[in-house]
């Protein structure tokens, strides 16, 4: 009697060749309501075994739980080697505060740190704060924008040797390598200096999803990383072209911002046969929150593969639809078929967020020509 032979399964066959640039990965650990850190200390610690560049964690005024940077700020001397990028509202928060706890988790996190920054443009939010009214979506991305760019500028208003910490003469730093930072905006202003000294990587990766139209102008002149939300590559590729243009128009290297696609993702059902024609599709559908996969890990790294390979983004930003299952599947499942392939890294090759994506540390716009960075 002769074994009978399971029906063929077509499938896309992506090549299994290196490519020319790095692939970039980074997934959400949020979703739990948990006021336990363990859970996120374990969900990151999974996807540093991963080797993946940085994990978010999504937070918000509108909805119960723990502070997002206060949590990451837990994380931190749990783990060696992830990135941690807490979402910071930007809206009806003051901007030096922003900037020096953004700051502080680098510090702790030792150069591992960014800030996933977002707006508040509910009325609702507005109240629990009983100052201004909700303000429209183009003014608070306009102030997203301005707190970036104050940040940025409070991260340099302390020189990196400005600590002397010479107990002898009882001196702790010079005074003569902060700088005030003299800063105006639309709805504020700030003086400085901080009173955080330069974080390890000099800025913090700063992160913005472009989804809506206008959190891009802001990411275009910001974001060293920008998540996008596109059903298909050649949707993604085009709004990669279009920020990368902006950010020229803004005098940045283009070469420099790393584009994510956004992909909430569901394993649980393991793989599903490819429909007849579809062989080289990507198997997404469009929800409330942006595309959603839902298959395997075998399919998940193929469209990886395929997105990546075609140009359309650096990378992909995953939400696990269940954290502890998805982000196990994913880990154990597709990244190590990408590691297998030869298309993703085994290990952190840095110690810093900015060295995991190939992005240098910024000089000090405050420092003197030939002077530290």
């Amino acid at each position: 009697m002769s074994a009978t032979r399971p029906p063929h399964r077509p499938r896309h066959n992506p090549p299994h060749n290196p490519p020319h640039r790095p692939l970039y990965l980074a997934a959400e650990i949020g979703g739990q309501r948990s006021f336990d850190a363990a859970g996120y200390v374990e969900l990151a610690r999974l996807a540093e075994r991963g080797a993946l560049d940085f994990v978010t964690l999504q937070d918000s005024f509108a909805r119960p739980g723990p502070d997002a940077l206060a949590v990451l700020s837990r994380v931190a001397p749990a783990t060696e080697r992830i990135g941690l990028v807490p979402t910071v509202t930007t809206t009806h928060t003051e901007p030096f505060h922003v900037s020096a706890a953004v700051a502080t988790l680098d510090w702790v996190s030792r150069g591992r740190a960014g800030w996933l920054v977002d707006v508040s443009t509910t009325p609702a939010e507005a109240r629990l704060f009983g100052r201004r009214p909700a303000a429209s979506v183009p003014a608070l991305w306009q102030e997203a924008g301005e707190v970036a760019e104050v940040a940025a500028r409070l991260w340099d208003s302390w020189e990196d040797d400005a600590e002397i910490r010479d107990t002898s003469t009882g001196r702790f730093i010079d005074r003569g390598k902060l700088h005030y930072v003299d800063f105006e905006g639309a709805t504020f202003t700030v003086r400085g200096p901080s009173i955080v000294p330069r974080p390890p990587q000099g800025h913090p990766v700063t992160v913005v999803d472009a989804t809506e139209g206008h959190s891009r102008e802001t990411a275009a002149r910001h974001a060293d990383v920008v998540l996008v939300r596109a059903g298909r590559p050649d949707e993604a590729a085009a709004i990669s072209e279009k920020l990368r243009s902006r950010a020229a128009d803004h005098g940045r290297d283009p070469g420099t911002l790393r584009v994510l696609a956004a992909l909430t993702i569901d394993l649980g059902d393991g793989e599903r046969p490819v429909e007849p024609g579809l062989e080289s599709a990507p198997r997404t559908t469009a929800g409330d929150t942006g595309p959603h996969y839902r298959g395997g890990p075998v399919d998940l790294a193929d469209l990886i593969t395929s997105w990546h390979g075609t140009g359309a983004v650096d990378g992909f930003h995953l939400t696990p639809a269940e954290p502890r299952r998805d982000l196990e599947r994913l880990v154990n499942g597709t990244v190590a078929l990408l590691q297998h392939r030869s298309l993703f890294r085994t290990f952190h090759p840095g110690g810093t967020l900015r060295e995991h994506l190939s992005l240098a540390r910024p000089a000090n716009q405050y420092a003197p020509a030939g002077g530290t960075s």
